[in-house]
C-alpha cells in the first residue's frame, strides 16, 4: 500500500513546485516591482485600439456557434486520438479489431453527417 501512495509522491513535489514558484514569483513582484499608477494603465486595453461602445453590448450567435462547432470537433479529436494510437494492435485481434474500426467508421461518418448539414444549412456563413 505505501508503494503504491508513494508513487504519487513525483506528481505531488511538481504540484508544489509549480504552486511554490507562482507564490514567490508574485511576491517578489509586489515587493521589488515599481508601482507608478496612471490613467493609460487603468484604461481598458483592447487589441491597441481604444474600445468602441458599451462592454455590455450582445455577441451575434454565430461566434457561440463556432465556438461549439470547435468543441465537438475537438472532442472528435479526443476520441479518435487513443483509437489511432491503438489502431494496429487492435485489428490484429480476432473479433475486436475489425469492429472497432466499424464504430470509428460510423462516429466519423455521423459527425461528417452533422457538419454538411450545419454547412447545407448556412451555419457557417459569416455574412
Amino acid at each position: 500500500m505505501l508503494e503504491s501512495q508513494l508513487s504519487y509522491l513525483p506528481i505531488l513535489v511538481v504540484l508544489a513546485t509549480a504552486l511554490g514558484m507562482g507564490l514567490v514569483i508574485l511576491f517578489l513582484n509586489r515587493i521589488l516591482g515599481p508601482i507608478r499608477p496612471s490613467a493609460v494603465k487603468q484604461s481598458t486595453f483592447e487589441c491597441g485600439v481604444d474600445p468602441i461602445g458599451s462592454p455590455r453590448q450582445r455577441f451575434a450567435v454565430k461566434f457561440y456557434l463556432v465556438a461549439i462547432f470547435f468543441i465537438v470537433f475537438d472532442i472528435e479529436a479526443v476520441f479518435m486520438y487513443p483509437w489511432a494510437t491503438q489502431f494496429r494492435e487492435m485489428i490484429v485481434m480476432p473479433g475486436i479489431g475489425w469492429s472497432t474500426f466499424t464504430e470509428m467508421f460510423v462516429f466519423v461518418g455521423i459527425l461528417a453527417a452533422g457538419l454538411a448539414y450545419v454547412w447545407r444549412r448556412g451555419a457557417l456563413d459569416w455574412e
